[in-house]
């Protein structure tokens, strides 16, 4: 039987206010406001974009009052749709990147 992966919803707005989901040390993933995302939290995110089904609420300027939000997640929201809907061009061109300089480093190992 082949299991369905769950799609799971990464940015959300909840009570005028935006949010993420962030991962702690135990895997644990809980919402922080997303002004208080960090380096290590878009790298999370990038990861999980990439990876998987990465799903996020679409930004609404009605329902999202705050605006330092708004600013934030609008800009989050566009960079994701844009790297979801190439996800597949970009992994295939990172692993073409890796493919040749492991290929190269295998053809210098096999000449020493």
């Amino acid at each position: 039987m082949i299991e369905k992966i769950q799609s799971m919803i990464y940015l959300k707005i909840d009570d005028n206010k935006g949010f993420f989901l962030r991962e702690d040390e135990n895997r644990e993933t809980t919402w922080h406001e997303i002004d208080l995302i960090t380096k290590e939290d878009l790298y999370f995110l990038l990861k999980r974009a990439v990876a998987e089904d990465f799903e996020m609420v679409e930004y609404n300027e009605q329902i999202l009052a705050n605006k330092a939000h708004q600013i934030i997640y609008k800009n989050l929201f566009e960079k994701f749709v844009d790297l979801v809907a190439n996800r597949t061009r970009f992994r295939d061109e990172s692993e073409n990147l890796y493919k040749a300089a492991l290929d190269k480093y295998k053809q210098v190992d096999n000449q020493a």
